[in-house]
């Protein structure tokens, strides 16, 4: 650890810019950009705390789940993302909209036990003690059980050479990760006192007992292009389904796909996209193979479509409350428990999806995620927000477009505004 780093989380926000600044040896002008971005909010949030760190937030838009219309907050720096949530929502919505039942609300607290001689013998005592470990649990956590939530069973799986004494916990509107941790300590502290060795206590993120499942069906006059009838974008788009069951490669994409409309909307209510995200991966891997988390198949009318994966989201708990943009953003969606969180994020999954797949499976996806790249690309090279539009417009005529192309055409716009 070099000298300047000795203490470093002990200092105030501004002590802490400056003298990470003289220990780098970077510009002092840092200092001044690092403190313009800081609140005081982010200094209670995070360790070795310098500044906020700004993602854009928009809406998605046209989405309609369990007969209700929505608007949609989503934080996410990629061009393309709520454009495609939204379209992909826009055509769902012309053909009904999607349909989300209410899902469990149930997470997994794991004690896990290790040197254990005899695992069956093992297995029998936990399962015959398991009320009361459950009331251990609650104990520790009683305000759980009084909203009508707590640990309500308890189960026993042996990996290899392990014991995991699985906790199923009901979480009520939280996220519920502080929770479960403190319930799950409990029973390990009650495990140890009787003589097991317990390796570790702690959430599981695989929490398949807080599955989402969002449908829909999508006429085909909702996929047709120009050059291509609804019904055959269906069929090339249930193909594209049917090899990310079997192609690891593909399904990985096609899974990235949907956690781009998943994470931003994770990310805009306050809630831990890490946590969900490899929650959905494990989900994708269950029986030993990756696969892609929804299905399209063609239909007589239509293509329907399916995504179930893991959502143990929460509207209140962790830095939900604390935040006040996540707060404008629940005003925004008029989102109200976890449950209609669940379903209205699991359908923004799907529809990102639909569009993503509607435009491999005719255009290409480079045609639409261009347009909005070309922007990103115009204000790289220092366009003014009046010159972007003019600067995407002659990039996407253009045969090749990079930084030096984009750097060109804005120095031809300002030549001829002279």
């Amino acid at each position: 650890m070099t000298d300047w780093q000795h203490g470093f989380y002990k200092l105030d926000p501004q002590t802490r810019r400056k003298r990470l600044v003289d220990g780098l040896n970077l510009p002092d002008s840092v200092v001044k950009q690092l403190a313009a971005g800081g609140s005081a909010l982010g200094n209670e949030l995070v360790e070795n705390y310098l500044t906020d760190y700004s993602l854009p937030e928009g809406v998605g838009l046209n989405l309609i789940v369990n007969g209700r219309q929505y608007v949609v907050p989503m934080v996410v720096e990629e061009p393309s993302v709520i454009a495609a949530a939204s379209n992909g929502a826009q055509r769902v919505a012309r053909s009904g909209g999607f349909h989300a039942p209410k899902q469990s609300r149930e997470l997994v607290g794991q004690v896990v036990l290790t040197d254990v001689d005899d695992i069956a013998a093992t297995k029998e005592k936990i399962l015959d003690q398991a009320a009361h470990l459950l009331a251990v649990a609650n104990a520790a956590h009683p305000s759980m059980q009084r909203r009508g939530g707590g640990a309500n069973h308890l189960t026993v799986r042996t990996p290899g050479d392990f014991v995991s004494v699985d906790l199923g916990i009901d979480v009520c509107q939280a996220m519920g990760a502080n929770s479960v941790n403190t319930m799950a300590e409990a029973v390990a502290r009650e495990l140890t006192a009787q003589g097991y060795h317990v390796l570790v206590a702690i959430l599981s993120n695989f929490a398949t007992n807080s599955l989402q499942t969002v449908t829909c069906d999508v006429d085909f006059a909702q996929l047709a292009t120009a050059k291509m009838s609804g019904q055959a974008v269906a069929e090339r788009i249930a193909r594209l389904s049917d090899l990310a069951q079997v192609d690891t490669y593909r399904a990985a994409t096609h899974n990235k796909g949907i956690m781009n409309g998943i994470d931003a909307v994770m990310i805009g209510s306050g809630n831990d996209w890490r946590a969900i995200e490899s929650g959905a991966h494990a989900y994708a891997a269950r029986d030993g193979h990756y696969r892609g988390l929804s299905t399209w198949q063609v239909k007589a009318t239509g293509l329907h479509g399916e995504l179930t994966l893991p959502l143990p989201v929460g509207v209140v708990g962790g830095s939900i409350g604390l935040n006040p943009q996540t707060k404008l953003n629940f005003q925004i969606s008029a989102i109200q428990t976890a449950e209609e969180l669940a379903a209205v994020t699991a359908s923004i999954g799907l529809a990102q999806n639909l569009a993503a797949l509607r435009a491999l499976a005719t255009t290409g996806i480079q045609a639409g995620h261009m347009k909005l790249q070309y922007r990103s690309l115009a204000v790289s090279v220092g366009a003014t927000p009046a010159e972007v539009p003019l600067v995407a417009a002659k990039l996407a005529k253009s045969n090749h477009v990079d930084q030096e192309r984009a750097r060109q055409v804005l120095q031809a716009i300002r030549k001829e505004q002279k």
